[in-house]
């Protein structure tokens, strides 16, 4: 809907909006940023993984009718195209948003599907962050799963950042939440799991660089293993992608 009064600069938005809500639960952060005009239009960017129920049920019980945008990078596994279509429908989302690959730009930089080898941060550029740019064309703001507990890149989320690159604002209504919150909320709500969760999977992305997780190991080890690489590019620190831990 239109924005009542012209929005102020997103520095400023960001940081009065941490004030006013640093207090608040999940949902009233949620809730807030569907509502609050220094928000904008919003979308939620949802992967569909493994603990992006939650916030999908949030937002079902919010607003139904909040965008979702889901990026299919063609490169995900079956289990997760199958869980997205799932969810949706058993929580009665109306405007989940399948976004893909540009097809040309596909052919033309990966025509046989293996850049993810040669070049994994080129292979996110081109299935996720160039696809999301298009997808978030026209929302002021879009709404993360992303959670303090999830890394060292990420221990000092906030409920509301500025995206250097776009002036977006990103909400994270999950920030303070610890792993048992998420687990917990899944079984109070009877929200179905992604089927690859108990297989040993607590992170899931692309398939080919998405491997099982061993006992002790950080959540994220089975992202981009072997790699120096913890962010697909999507998400970024004072306005570069995260490499690997952000100094304190």
């Amino acid at each position: 809907m239109p924005l009542e009064q012209p929005l102020s600069p997103v520095a400023e938005r960001a940081a009065d909006l941490n004030r006013r809500y640093a207090h608040h639960g999940a949902t009233a952060v949620l809730d807030h940023a569907l509502r609050d005009p220094q928000v904008g239009r919003t979308a939620l960017v949802s992967s569909f993984g493994a603990e992006s129920v939650v916030l999908l049920h949030m937002v079902s019980v919010v607003d139904r009718t909040t965008p979702v945008i889901f990026l299919d990078t063609e490169m995900l596994f079956e289990e997760t195209l199958a869980y997205q279509v799932e969810v949706s429908r058993k929580l009665g989302l109306t405007d989940v948003r399948v976004i893909r690959p540009d097809r040309t730009q596909t052919f033309l930089r990966d025509p046989d599907g293996l850049l993810h080898k040669q070049d994994p941060d080129a292979c996110c550029a081109l299935r996720k962050t160039e696809p999301l740019a298009r997808a978030l064309d026209g929302f002021d703001a879009w709404i993360t799963g992303r959670k303090r507990f999830q890394g060292a890149t990420r221990a000092a989320l906030q409920f509301f950042e500025v995206e250097d690159d776009t002036g977006r604002i990103k909400v994270n209504p999950l920030a303070h939440w610890a792993k048992q919150d998420v687990q917990d909320y899944i079984v109070n709500n009877r929200l179905p799991r992604h089927p690859l969760v108990g297989k040993g999977y607590p992170s899931i992305g692309c398939a080919p660089c998405t491997s099982r997780v061993k006992d002790g190991e950080d959540e994220r080890a089975g992202r981009w293993r072997g790699r120096d690489k913890e962010e697909c590019g999507i998400h970024f620190v004072n306005g570069r992608v995260v490499r690997g831990p952000v100094a304190n």
